[in-house]
């Protein structure tokens, strides 16, 4: 940053002050007023780096604002976990602009990144005006952050233009350059959806692709604060990251691996083996994911409980519910894997807990959004992996929890929701189904739609295959889609139907491959289910999978 764009930013930053009205902004953690003897001109001294190492990201946006997150870390890589930060607060200037070329400062302050949450900065802004994108930026001393940019939503009475949604989970650092978020940035979306697996909890060569991984963690697998901290600062000091983070504002749920592999409640994954500091481990990831999200203060967690859950309005158009499927859960009934477990349609048992169900129901009860959106991590729909008359399918899914998932289906129905879709994660692959009350009746009505966007990188390149081919459409007609590619999904979200286009790269094991999209569903208006509108043809130079149940399982549950 050139000493006139600093000059600048201090001088409009001054003015921008004195001019207007003062903002509704509540720094999350610690009080300014806490260290209000700091010299703003003086503070930055011990800082011999540039601290915004991290990059930049805003979050949670409503009609009127968002929240805007920074993290100060010279080292990010320190094992510490302290990113090389001297042990005292920071005063953080922030300033939020009305232009991209950061002429126009509509509103700015100062807030506090203190050690004892690791030098986040968590700035919830309001005030602002619906339905429009905004600029914003950091500065400690002489150091000035990247620029990033924020949107407002619509008015909660107004549609606003069409959205561009994008939605994206499963990011292993060590199987692949994150080249799919880059591209992402690219496409300039109005919101970003991360659907959980943001950050892997192994220590190196551990969790492994074949060929071997082509980037290595750095620290044993995390489980102090220090562990998690450092894994969360070598994941946002990539590039690509960073582009898409700074591109448009997130709304961000987590699923396993910020802890721990199919961690349910206060149950690890391995529960035969003595794990008496897992709580500790629990209250250390929560605190870390905390610290490295742009969340409000309504998330901060509180030991080893984290209000994650919420609802975020997009005007008219949408609704998101934003769900929590690990905090709440009952352990898997039969562990994890495709199993034939009769603990799956249990009725005592649930993926939500009662009081997030509850919660739910009534937000469906609630809601007069075009259409209702649950963000949320694992499969919905039922996906049986025998032909034959047993139902083997994945406990630590939905599956798992079938009773479950008929009271939110039948929640949605009772209550008249227009248009119900489930966006998912966690299966490191693309698919789209229609969802059914009763699935063992092929032929009964859809009632709502879910798309479920693979990994980022987890799993390497993966390979294409003829999706008509893959065994599990064929035994379960409800499911339209798959595709084992690295990437995302784009949606076009308008009044009379949603567009989603799922996007591919070919490759992450070596970097800035280009972006494709290999098919193209849309669900419309009051109509349940998916509809495909465009496939790529399969090109006959590539080598293509084919893909058989083994090898679906294989990719999905395989861990160490």
């Amino acid at each position: 940053m050139s000493k006139l764009n600093r000059r600048h930013f201090l001088v409009t930053g001054l003015a921008a002050g004195a001019a207007s009205a003062i903002p509704a902004v509540v720094p999350a953690v610690v009080p300014a007023a806490a260290h209000a003897d700091l010299d703003h001109e003086t503070a930055s001294r011990g800082l011999r780096s540039d601290p915004f190492t991290l990059g930049v990201a805003c979050g949670d946006p409503d009609h009127e604002g968002f929240v805007l997150w920074t993290r100060l870390a010279q080292q990010p890589l320190a094992e510490d976990g302290l990113g090389g930060m001297p042990q005292r607060p920071f005063p953080v200037q922030w300033q939020i602009y009305a232009d991209e070329r950061a002429r126009r400062v509509v509103r700015s302050g100062v807030t506090v990144a203190a050690p004892e949450w690791g030098h986040s900065v968590h700035v919830e802004v309001q005030g602002l005006s619906s339905d429009r994108d905004y600029w914003y930026r950091f500065r400690v001393g002489p150091y000035v952050s990247p620029l990033g940019r924020a949107r407002t939503a619509p008015h909660p009475l107004s549609y606003g233009g069409a959205l561009a949604m994008a939605f994206v989970s499963c990011a292993q650092y060590e199987h692949g350059h994150f080249t799919a978020y880059r591209r992402l940035a690219e496409e300039h979306p109005d919101l970003v959806l991360h659907l959980g697996d943001y950050q892997y909890e192994y220590t190196r060569d551990t969790y492994t692709i074949p060929g071997g991984n082509i980037r290595h963690h750095e620290g044993p697998e995390t489980e102090t604060l220090a562990n998690y901290r450092q894994r969360h600062a070598q994941y946002k000091a990539d590039p690509d990251l960073q582009a898409a983070h700074a591109a448009a504002p997130w709304l961000v749920v987590w699923d396993d691996h910020e802890l721990d592999n199919n961690w349910a409640d206060e149950v690890p994954e391995k529960p035969e083996v003595p794990q008496p500091n897992f709580r500790e481990r629990r209250a250390a990831a929560f605190r870390a994911y905390y610290e490295n999200m742009p969340l409000r203060r309504t998330s901060i967690p509180r030991g080893i409980d984290m209000q994650l859950y919420r609802r975020i309005r997009w005007g008219r158009t949408a609704t998101f519910h934003m769900l929590d499927t690990r905090q709440y859960r009952d352990d898997q009934g039969c562990g994890d894997g495709y199993k034939d477990c009769p603990a799956a349609v249990d009725p005592a048992r649930s993926i939500t807990g009662a009081e997030q169900e509850e919660w739910l129901l009534r937000g469906f009860h609630q809601s007069r959004a075009q259409w209702d959106i649950l963000g949320q991590q694992v499969f919905f729909g039922q996906r049986d992996n025998n032909p034959g008359p047993a139902k083997i399918t994945s406990q630590d899914a939905w599956d798992g929890y079938a009773a479950s998932r008929r009271r939110i289906t039948q929640g949605w129905i009772d209550a008249g929701v227009r248009n119900p879709v489930l966006l998912t994660g966690d299966v490191h692959a693309h698919w789209a189904g229609d969802l059914k009350l009763d699935y063992d009746d092929p032929t009964g009505p859809s009632v709502g739609s879910e798309l479920v966007t693979t990994s980022i990188s987890t799993g390497g390149d993966g390979g294409d295959s003829d999706p008509a081919q893959h065994p599990f459409l064929q035994i379960n007609p409800h499911l339209k889609f798959y595709n084992n590619q690295r990437g995302y999904v784009l949606t076009t979200i308008e009044r009379d139907q949603l567009t989603a286009d799922f996007k591919v790269v070919p490759r992450v094991q070596t970097p800035d491959a280009e972006v494709y999209t290999r098919a193209t569903f849309v669900v419309e208006d009051r109509v349940p289910g998916v509809q495909q509108t465009y496939l790529r043809p399969l090109d006959p130079a590539r080598r293509l999978q084919q893909i058989t149940v083994e090898d679906t399982v294989r990719l999905e549950t395989e861990r160490p």
